[in-house]
């Protein structure tokens, strides 16, 4: 919720969710040195992010995409789920299709690439504040992927449509003609927790057969 500040004017509250101490410390020195917003919280991991937020109810949720826990994805979902009055803006590694896709289906307000975070997170935080959408400069080119799903999605012809991020996740790494195993170890999860994933991905997309996994993979590698 919006807070008031020493100097009598009302400012916009910020909630910081990284596992890094280092990126959480620039972030708050950032963010704190704009008049009109003010850091409320903060967390290093998932888990006691979401909790934090339902108690401090903070404007908007300033997060790593990549958490311990709770990604930043599931944190947003979850913000969305719970009904919390609160934006999220995600920080990410990332300037990969899938991802911001799978951000933008959870209702994210701000994508803004840490290498350009000291430049571009004021300027996030401005934007969804007044209620508009921000993303990185150099990520822009992403929008047009999204444009073109989106155009897919109204018409059926997106395939990818209900996989989610992990299984899109598996999805390229059987593209990479990985095994259950391989793909296991990765993941640091059980075999089986992939063979059930792969059990999912290969009903949601209607798929029979020992390779029909891995040819699909191949075929829409560009999308995955």
């Amino acid at each position: 919720m919006a807070t008031v500040s020493r100097t009598g004017q009302s400012t916009t509250s910020v909630f910081i969710a990284d596992d890094h101490a280092i990126m959480r410390k620039g972030l708050h020195d950032l963010i704190q040195a704009e008049p009109e917003f003010d850091v409320c919280g903060e967390a290093a991991n998932g888990t006691e992010a979401l909790k934090k937020i339902e108690e401090l109810v903070p404007d908007i949720v300033v997060t790593d995409i990549d958490m311990p826990q709770m990604s930043g994805i599931d944190i947003a979902v979850a913000v969305r789920k719970k009904k919390l009055n609160a934006s999220v803006i995600l920080l990410t590694m990332y300037d990969d299709e899938s991802f911001y896709t799978a951000a933008m289906d959870a209702g994210v307000k701000g994508y803004v690439l840490k290498d350009g975070a000291v430049s571009d997170i004021v300027q996030a935080l401005k934007a969804v504040s007044e209620g508009k959408y921000y993303l990185s400069p150099a990520l822009s080119s992403l929008t047009i992927g999204r444009v073109q799903e989106h155009l897919e999605q109204l018409d059926g012809r997106s395939p990818l449509v209900g996989l989610t991020l992990t299984e899109r996740k598996i999805l390229r790494l059987i593209g990479r003609n990985k095994s259950t195993k391989e793909i296991a170890e990765e993941l640091f999860v059980s075999n089986r927790t992939i063979d059930s994933h792969r059990a999912n991905i290969a009903a949601k997309l209607n798929l029979r057969g020992n390779n029909a996994l891995l040819r699909f993979a191949l075929e829409h590698k560009d999308r995955l």
